[in-house]
């Protein structure tokens, strides 16, 4: 387990230095491509397997209005290419790309303007969480829109605060993904031992359907995959008050073990064209979706054998 954690590291570290062409090869699993056009490929081959999907345009810290203006179009573009193509999906988008660390109010009437798109058209969008520099202005943008909008937010099980955020979501019912959290942050705002945080996990899941609130159960590592279900037996919970997210190219045969025992799943399609930096950022902030991505590109190489 040590060796695969540092060969990950190594990929992950590696990666900025090595030809835009070979990131785009190792990458090409889990991004849909530069355009919508390439996502609706995707998609289409997704529903076939079962599962449903949310649409993120890459981007994120625009340093100009007129940026996420754009961002803001190409969502409303995705809204009416889902109503148009019958998809069973729904968007997310980051604050940043709307302009949150320019001005909140700016970035309030971005979302906001989405999210009514998205409310004409009967769908919904989920607003992600960054680093705990925007975890406030998060929440408050959720809260904003929360009342009279189809908007969700995300929890960051490694955050130390997220049990006590949840004592105002719960009584909101707000809709949530509930995630580990990828980004690096200090030790005084998030727990560092990997069992704290699945035992975090498991804890706020728990608050939540118990709560009433609608989940998406956001995670790759069967272990929290198994607590949920055990967690979802015993509450002889619904299927209509969660569903599972994992993103794309990432632990396929576990999506397929859980689309097949019944359940819904939800994949994290992005697309766009700054899927170089993406990729880059993604694995060095979670070097273990290298080992991901590495293993499935072996797999689908061997059976081409």
């Amino acid at each position: 387990m040590i060796e695969m954690n540092v060969i990950n590291r190594l990929i992950a570290d590696t990666l900025p230095v090595v030809p835009k062409p070979i990131v785009g090869y190792f990458s090409a699993p889990y991004i849909a491509g530069a355009t919508l056009e390439d996502a609706v490929k995707v998609i289409r081959k997704l529903h076939e397997q079962g599962a449903c999907v949310t649409i993120d345009v890459l981007g994120e810290n625009v340093t100009r209005r007129e940026e996420a203006t754009a961002y803001a179009e190409q969502y409303i573009r995705v809204l009416d290419t889902i109503s148009a193509e019958n998809l069973d999906a729904n968007v997310s988008l980051k604050p940043t790309q709307m302009g949150l660390k320019l001005n909140r109010d700016f970035c309030l009437e971005a979302i906001r303007r989405i999210a009514e798109k998205a409310s004409q058209m009967n769908n919904f969008v989920r607003i992600d969480m960054e680093d705990i520099s925007c975890t406030d202005d998060t929440f408050w943008l959720y809260e904003q829109l929360k009342n009279d909008l189809p908007v969700g937010i995300v929890m960051q099980a490694y955050l130390r605060r997220s049990d006590s955020d949840l004592d105002k979501l719960i009584p909101m019912q707000a809709n949530v993904r509930l995630c580990k959290g990828i980004y690096i942050e200090p030790r005084r705002a998030a727990y560092k031992d990997r069992e704290i945080i699945r035992g975090n996990y498991l804890h706020l899941l728990e608050r939540l359907l118990e709560g009433g609130c609608y989940v998406g159960i956001a995670t790759h590592d069967e272990y929290l995959v198994w607590g949920a279900l055990r967690m979802i037996r015993r509450m002889e919970l619904p299927k209509d008050r969660y569903e599972f997210q994992m993103l794309l190219g990432v632990e396929e045969e576990l999506r397929r073990i859980v689309i097949e025992e019944g359940h819904r799943l939800r994949v994290y399609v992005p697309f766009g064209a700054q899927w170089h930096a993406y990729s880059i950022r993604r694995l060095k902030e979670n070097p273990q979706i290298a080992g991901y991505v590495l293993n499935n590109l072996f797999s689908r190489n061997a059976n081409r054998r």
